[in-house]
């Protein structure tokens, strides 16, 4: 993965509005915002190529990057983009000053593996169906994940995995479950096909 997707060159505005925006849009630049950190929030511009370059790798969603500011380096992650409905076009950015000593939250995105090698799918006939495709996390900037594992191979046909059975890297905890026992969401389920030899057990059962 080129380590160059996580640094990019911005550019202070001072020319705001919604006029000023479709100007930049038309000149290839995409208008952006950087906050947090208790400071003042302050109007950016980017290069389009650059960054859509850059938004086509997972990590840049998760990833802790580099804005290069007129010589300074901000180190900032993107809580938020706004595409063109139907263009190729990436309207508008959020970005979040990220401080090394303070925790972030941000969304990092769920990884299944051994999906196709878990004998309830591959000999068993079932299949897994995803609930959710990201969770929420809290950490320190050095211990952000670009992505979570859930690993399939010894989930069993009819057996559902929650966010508390996902084996979280250290010093990682999730924003839902830090809520209490009632958000301890649903992750996977591995179902049986429809009409399948489980399926008709489960019925006959249910009929009896």
């Amino acid at each position: 993965m080129p380590e160059a997707i996580f640094n990019l060159d911005a550019e202070v505005r001072t020319d705001l509005g919604k006029g000023a925006s479709r100007r930049l849009r038309h000149a290839d630049k995409v208008p952006a915002i950087l906050y947090g950190a208790d400071k003042e929030p302050v109007a950016l511009t980017l290069a389009h190529n650059k960054v859509f370059q850059a938004q086509e790798f997972e990590a840049f969603y998760s990833h802790v990057l580099t804005l290069n500011i007129g010589g300074e380096k901000v180190e900032a992650l993107v809580k938020d983009m706004q595409r063109h409905p139907y263009k190729p076009k990436i309207m508008h950015l959020d970005f979040l000053r990220v401080d090394a000593t303070h925790t972030v939250t941000t969304n990092v995105p769920l990884h299944f593996i051994n999906e196709e090698k878990a004998p309830s799918i591959k000999t068993q006939g079932g299949h897994a169906e995803h609930h959710i495709a990201d969770i929420e996390i809290s950490c320190l900037p050095a211990n952000l994940p670009e992505f979570i594992e859930v690993d399939l191979m010894d989930v069993e046909l009819g057996q559902t995995l929650h966010l508390s059975d996902l084996k979280l890297p250290e010093g990682v905890s999730s924003v839902e479950l830090a809520k209490g026992e009632g958000h301890d969401v649903a992750v996977v389920t591995v179902k049986a096909a429809k009409g399948g030899a489980a399926e008709d057990a489960e019925e006959e059962t249910t009929e009896e």
